[in-house]
């Protein structure tokens, strides 16, 4: 068992473990529901390895809250040629107005993608407003008009933006499996991955259940998928990402608690939604905002009862936001240490016993 002290738990390299290349899935599961499930009983301890996500049915109950974001992804990566001729890639990160035209994105070579000059694709003209730090620029779409041109541009000259552990001679190939059936809100450049599990039919059952069904947007950016670069976990910082909960999701929250059902999240993005607009007295607002929350362990959640997620990168945020759940939920408060040994024993296992990693792998429910 891996033991991690509580001196070492804010350390970056006590949430690393051994992950054989061969683990990480290159193709989506078929059907998408086909995927395995691991079951996490948070109170009793208890660990499940014998379901597939279909089986999801079982451990959810009449009354509970089902919380997905239908964020929709774009085809966030532009290959296109500089002024000089050479080639180079826009990497779309985030809308910086509402009609799309400006964007915050990373530029590849950052080093020849200068301030003021200008990128050309087709008839389509790109110029850099403003350079940032690591490879960060601010551009805009000069010839579009409004948001539909941008989207129809990058329809046409786009490519899905798959993680680079996906290897792919075309990553367009996916273009439908890296998208949630409920995808609705363009603009994230990467998907809501334990979203993708669900079918329209395993949809349907659940809601026959009993199960409400809401959603929130996150648009998924750098924030989700940016590694953790500094040894003390504690001094990283997030990116901000655009969110939305509208005023029938806070309903539906503010129903299943007081029947007393589970508010379950659907991925660390929206767990991250719901808990970005709650208050310290745990209660949620509506609206829209561009949030940084960063949750590790220590963090106490307010909103999320349940948490429906992918098995994650070494050294990543989500893992840490999924150490922070356990021990919140399991009472360790104060003890989390305890909760990210088995943790990363947990992962371990999955590993060598054929568990499937990442963004098209399985999945693991925490109750």
């Amino acid at each position: 068992m891996r033991e991690i002290t509580r001196e070492k738990l804010f350390a970056l390299e006590s949430y690393d473990y051994e992950l054989p290349e061969s683990s990480i899935a290159q193709v989506p599961a078929n059907p998408r529901d086909a995927s395995r499930l691991l079951v996490w009983d948070s109170k009793s301890g208890a660990i499940d390895y014998n379901h597939k996500f279909r089986d999801i049915v079982n451990f959810l109950r009449p009354n509970d809250l089902l919380i997905l974001n239908d964020t929709r992804v774009i085809p966030a990566r532009i290959l296109c040629n500089r002024q000089s001729g050479g080639k180079a890639e826009i990497f779309l990160l985030r809308p910086l107005s509402e009609n799309y035209l400006e964007w915050e994105v990373l530029a590849k070579p950052a080093r020849k993608i200068r301030e003021n000059s200008r990128i050309m694709i087709d008839d389509c003209v790109i110029r850099i407003m403003r350079e940032k730090s690591d490879g960060l620029r601010d551009i805009r779409f000069e010839n579009l008009r409004e948001k539909s041109d941008v989207l129809k541009f990058l329809e046409r000259f786009g490519k899905v933006p798959l993680p680079p552990y996906i290897k792919s001679d075309d990553s367009n190939k996916f273009r439908d499996e890296y998208q949630t059936i409920f995808a609705k809100n363009d603009g994230s450049v990467a998907a809501p991955t334990a979203s993708l599990h669900f079918t329209e039919e395993l949809l349907g059952k659940i809601i026959s259940m009993g199960v409400r069904v809401s959603y929130v947007t996150l648009h998924v950016g750098l924030g989700t998928f940016r590694p953790v670069q500094v040894s003390d976990i504690r001094e990283h910082d997030i990116h901000t990402e655009h969110c939305e909960i509208s005023h029938e999701t806070v309903s539906a929250i503010q129903q299943c608690k007081s029947n007393g059902g589970r508010v379950i999240a659907s991925g660390t993005t929206a767990a991250r939604t719901l808990e970005s607009f709650a208050n310290a007295t745990g209660e949620i607002h509506s609206g829209i905002l561009e949030t940084n929350l960063y949750i590790y362990p220590g963090y106490k959640f307010r909103i999320v009862d349940g948490l429906i997620t992918n098995f994650h990168l070494p050294e990543s945020s989500l893992l840490m936001l999924v150490a922070a759940f356990l021990a919140d939920k399991s009472g360790y408060a104060g003890r989390e240490e305890i909760i990210l040994s088995r943790l990363l024993d947990v992962y371990e296992f999955a590993a060598r016993t054929g568990w499937r990693f990442f963004s098209f792998g399985d999945a693991m429910l925490i109750t």
